[in-house]
């Protein structure tokens, strides 16, 4: 699951790490929640100069998938998440998986540990960001969905995995991470089959994220400050198993 994240780089460092011939500017974000505009990165139709590499983009994008078939976006479930387990196979997915991988930068993600009712516990939010800080990409996919107008709007979901040890205790899915050394293999949709990239759908190793108890101001949308990522002192909470992943992830896929 991933419900909430933060984007707080500037346009020349997402240049930098996605190989980005120009980026608008855009202010730092500490709360992007569904529905919200996001920043993606998708290949170019056109060859970057000097290398027989495609170019890359970054555009603004609707968080929430929203498949091209649907008559009604308002008849249909908003898609913020797809499960990188049975994307290629599930209707809403499966085109996008083909044709339409994209980057998602962030600098970090936020989740909450919902304990059972009959713990009496509370719900705790999280801060997951990079230990070493920096942008990390998660795996995305995007569709762009036609009104009977002629309109447009391009929109797009995160791909997630089973949790690593190191989140399993506050949840047991993460945002699937894309390497640097991955982006192209994971934005290449010519050559690229998804059974081609499935290997890059796996948790991040257990020592990539931090993971650091906020406050539940991150709850309420209308709190946006870089405040909602200052850490506040909780008990050791319980540590839970995080599911098993299938005997074979990739048959999963298909």
């Amino acid at each position: 699951m991933c419900g909430r994240f933060s984007l707080t780089a500037t346009p020349k460092e997402l240049a930098d790490v996605f190989g980005l011939l120009e980026t608008e500017d855009f202010p730092a974000r500490f709360n992007i929640a569904p529905t919200q505009p996001i920043l993606v990165v998708m290949s170019g139709e056109r060859q970057r100069p000097g290398s027989n590499l495609p170019e890359r983009k970054a555009l603004l994008v609707r968080w929430g998938l929203t498949p091209s078939w649907v008559k009604d976006p308002r008849d249909f479930p908003l898609l913020i998440n797809a499960r990188a387990e049975t994307a290629a196979g599930k209707a809403s997915f499966k085109a996008a998986m083909r044709h339409r991988r994209i980057l998602i930068p962030a600098s970090g993600f936020y989740e909450w540990h919902r304990p059972s009712k009959e713990s009496g516990e509370t719900s705790q939010a999280y801060w997951i960001r990079p230990r070493n800080g920096g942008i990390v990409a998660f795996a995305g996919l995007m569709e762009t969905w036609s009104s009977a107008d002629g309109s447009e709007v391009d929109t797009a979901a995160v791909l997630t995995t089973h949790a690593n040890s190191r989140i399993g205790d506050v949840h047991d899915r993460m945002p699937v991470v894309i390497k640097p050394e991955d982006f192209a293999r994971w934005l290449d949709c010519v050559t690229q089959e998804p059974r081609d990239v499935a290997d890059l759908m796996t948790p991040a190793d257990d020592d990539y994220f931090d993971v650091i108890a906020v406050s539940d101001r991150v709850n309420k949308v209308a709190n946006t400050g870089a405040d909602l990522q200052n850490p506040v002192h909780v008990a050791a909470r319980p540590a839970s198993k995080p599911k098993e992943p299938p005997a074979n992830p990739q048959l999963s896929l298909f």
